[in-house]
């Protein structure tokens, strides 16, 4: 009998080159499909809810497979451990409607992006943040970052090389809080456009460093123009922290 199955995923996206199965390249989605077949008895195809890129990690990645194998729902995740490399943790297995399908009945996401500042960078940190010397202002940040809640066209924040899409978005809820010595941004969206939240992430840098204002940030959002936008901030420092259905 065939099942569908939602799995939840965190995962450590270091030593990855994305979720997304590459011909060249290890990706998660790679590992996730080849040593779950054994468990499952049969080749398994998953599906992710978000496509993280190289070094990205997720909190709690959502894929769905189907399967006609034996094991009960429940021993999934505690299976998946004993084949999955110590990177990769399934913490959430349930069985959900044939008709589900990860990315597809995903109606938001969370992504969160962590900032470390020091004079001295950590090593502990370095797969794991962005290291900025000098401590951007969190509270300048965000309040800038409450220009991308609503629906906007984000082109301005898009990278290229994405799938061709609309680059119209609605950020449901933008954040950026001081922790010690992280800062974390937090952005809830009904969807997301390649590099989108690295982008928005390295222009609000600019805010946060007095470089740029928040009625500039706000202009060049409505600019629709990559150029005047800033950096792209590396990608470890970016989660996806929880998919809703």
């Amino acid at each position: 009998m065939e099942r569908t199955l939602k799995l939840t995923v965190a995962y450590d996206g270091t030593a990855f080159h994305g979720f997304q199965r590459q011909a060249n390249a290890l990706s998660v989605q790679q590992v996730l499909e080849e040593r779950l077949a054994k468990i499952f008895g049969h080749p398994v195809k998953v599906a992710g809810a978000g496509r993280t890129d190289a070094g990205v990690h997720a909190l709690a990645q959502v894929v769905s497979l189907r399967t006609t194998g034996s094991i009960p729902t429940g021993k999934v995740a505690q299976a998946a451990r004993s084949v999955l490399p110590d990177d990769i943790v399934v913490t959430a297995a349930e069985e959900v409607p044939l008709s589900f399908h990860a990315r597809y009945s995903a109606v938001s996401k969370i992504y969160v992006y962590r900032l470390h500042m020091g004079a001295v960078p950590d090593p502990f940190l370095r797969n794991y943040a962005w290291h900025l010397a000098e401590e951007p202002d969190a509270d300048a940040m965000h309040a800038a970052a409450q220009r991308t809640v609503g629906e906007h066209d984000f082109s301005a924040f898009r990278a290229a090389g994405g799938a061709p899409v609309s680059p119209v978005r609605t950020i449901l809820a933008a954040s950026c809080r001081r922790d010690g010595p992280l800062t974390e941004f937090s952005f809830w969206g009904t969807g997301f456009l390649y590099h989108m939240v690295r982008n928005l992430v390295g222009t609000l840098v600019d805010v946060g460093r007095g470089r740029i204002s928040e009625d500039d940030f706000a202009a060049i959002l409505a600019s629709r123009d990559r150029n005047k936008a800033g950096i792209t901030a590396p990608p470890q420092g970016l989660y996806l922290k929880e998919v809703l259905y």
